[in-house]
């Protein structure tokens, strides 16, 4: 078959904060620290933590050249009048391009999955593997083709590029401003000085800080310097308040195999298919030798009648870690169409959802159907045996007597095997839900999952992998963006839940519902179970279960301080 592997390459050109830098699903960064505590501010001049969030442009990857308008994006509800300027991108204000006070509302969007904390703070440090995860991930590609008008698809072509600038929201002189780092360093030369005396650690440090690039891009430089001392006006505009976003897609491949990809730490089977236009039979059998990841795998003894055709593979254990792997095939008497092809083995643990915050919103959302994966739950395979069928005839020799000799010949017969899948699953709210009822809970608690999956084979265990990975979709991200990898246990009846919840206190096993989903709705999950394999291919089950939202956690705080 014919397989496409495009690889999303997103480049994060920025620094964020002093955690570890981890590999997204979606591609690959530069990030690093930046930022550091907060000074001392005034009823008249503050900065909140939290109030932060970013102005992206789509620009020409080639040239620089804007390819949509900014638009500003904050998790942020401001109920205050804000003054802020004309939207402009970084690229225009060095191009000389000038301040420029914008009446009317400020024109903002509140993103459906709430973005990670840009400004860092003692309180709400920003986090890089968040932010990382966050702007290099489908759902932020396709939140900004929705924003500027571009096609998800032309976004992450390799055409463009995002420019992202980091946004503080601040009070000055007892005034409600919107500014990016570019925009606040121009308003304190300005001002003669003043923003920066009054907010010092915001306008010189904190927000131009957020990000700046660890790699030139765009005609701007790489920063060198401290990532947590001040900086000064002409630093921020050249050099500071800027991340650049970059997909890259790569060349196809043509592959023939049964399937190309796998997970890591997993029993897996490659089978190849051979042909033969006359007899192999046991007095000269076939035989293949599989070479994976460094290991042979060798399958003698294979006979084929006449014409056909024989079904062989290599059970193994995929990585630990992801990684693209050649695969190739020496086959001994027999003819393959493909002997050799790519393999790759991706790790689906890397994309959970983000901490859900109580002040999240999404007041556009609609629930989405339901997705189904390609699910095959059943496969059927046959191994050729030959077996001799004598033919007895007396040879004579005449007067010195004669012998018996043997004219039979090989005939050939299969032995059958086959293979099902089924699954069921249950989510329910999780048991510290102080006020579930049955399958009925208030949104923002926990819910917990079991499913299960009985692999029924009539096969010896060399012949297939039971069930061993669950991946659960949630309706708030679109059944797409972010997903829970399970944990397994169990063999041919496997049992999948939740791993522990990092934002959990108490470290359940759980998903947290969104506190804003829509009340007298059903919340439901879709689990794709895969990774149970046969000489035919894997199998797979789509499932899914819900609970009905009646209410919300609010409620409970409510009714407990009445």
């Amino acid at each position: 078959m014919k397989a496409i592997f495009r690889r999303t390459i997103c480049l994060l050109l920025l620094m964020l904060s002093v955690f570890p830098l981890n590999v997204l699903a979606a591609g690959s960064g530069n990030m690093d620290g930046g930022g550091s505590g907060m000074g001392q501010g005034s009823s008249t001049n503050y900065w909140s933590p939290g109030n932060d969030g970013v102005r992206i442009t789509v620009v020409n990857a080639s040239s620089g050249s804007a390819a949509s308008s900014p638009v500003d994006f904050s998790n942020k509800t401001f109920s205050q009048t804000i003054i802020h300027f004309a939207k402009k991108s970084k690229m225009e204000y060095l191009a000389g391009a000038a301040l420029e006070p914008e009446g009317g509302t400020y024109i903002y969007q509140i993103p459906a999955t709430t973005m990670p904390y840009i400004m860092t703070s003692n309180s709400k440090p920003a986090n890089m593997e968040a932010t990382k995860r966050y702007f290099c991930s489908e759902y932020a590609a396709q939140m900004v083709a929705d924003a500027t008008g571009i096609s998800y698809d032309s976004l992450i072509s390799g055409e463009y590029k995002l420019v992202i600038e980091p946004i503080g929201y601040f009070t000055f002189n007892g005034t409600f401003y919107a500014m990016t780092a570019t925009e606040a360093a121009l308003y304190n030369q300005a001002s003669g000085g003043a923003l920066a005396a009054r907010l010092p650690s915001t306008v010189h440090r904190n927000l131009p800080l957020a990000l700046f690039l660890e790699t030139a891009d765009l005609g701007f430089p790489a920063w060198t310097g401290s990532s947590t001392a001040s900086v000064n006006d002409n630093q921020i505009i050249s050099s500071l308040g800027i991340g650049i976003v970059s997909y890259e897609a790569a060349p196809e491949i043509d592959i023939e195999a049964p399937d190309v990809t796998y997970r890591v730490d997993t029993d897996v089977i490659t089978s190849i298919t051979l042909t033969t236009s006359s007899e192999i039979n046991p007095d000269h059998p076939a035989s293949v030798t599989f070479h994976i990841d460094g290991r042979s795998y060798t399958v003698n003894n294979i006979v084929i009648p006449e014409g056909g055709s024989q079904v062989v593979w290599a059970k193994w254990h995929t990585p630990s870690s992801p990684t693209r792997l050649t695969i190739t095939a020496s086959v001994r008497k027999a003819a393959a169409a493909k002997t050799s092809f790519v393999a790759d083995i991706v790790d689906l643990s890397e994309n959970p959802p983000p901490d859900p915050q109580a002040t999240d919103t999404n007041p556009r959302f609609t629930v989405p159907g339901i997705p189904s994966n390609p699910q095959n739950k059943s496969a059927s395979w046959s191994v050729w045996y030959a077996y001799w069928v004598p033919d007895w005839d007396w040879c004579d020799h005449g007067d010195e007597g004669g012998h018996w000799v043997d004219n039979g010949w090989w005939e050939f017969d299969t032995d059958d095997y086959t293979a099902s899948l089924t699954g069921t699953m249950e989510i329910l709210p999780d048991d510290k839900v102080p006020t579930a009822d049955g399958r009925s809970m208030k949104s923002g608690y926990g819910i917990k999952e079991t499913a299960h999956a009985k692999l029924t084979v009539n096969a010896p265990s060399s012949h297939y992998a039971p069930a061993q990975t669950a991946v659960s979709y949630f309706p708030e991200f679109k059944y797409k963006e972010y997903w829970r990898l399970l944990s397994c246990s169990g063999g041919l009846n496997a049992t999948f839940q939740f791993q522990p919840n990092e934002y959990s206190t108490y470290d359940r096993k759980v998903h947290f519902t969104p506190l804003w989903f829509p009340d007298q709705t059903s919340y439901t999950v879709y689990t794709y179970v895969l990774d149970a394999w046969t000489p035919s291919g894997m199998l797979s089950v789509n499932l899914n279960d819900s609970v009905e939202i009646d209410g919300s956690l609010y409620d409970d705080w409510f009714s407990k301080r009445e």
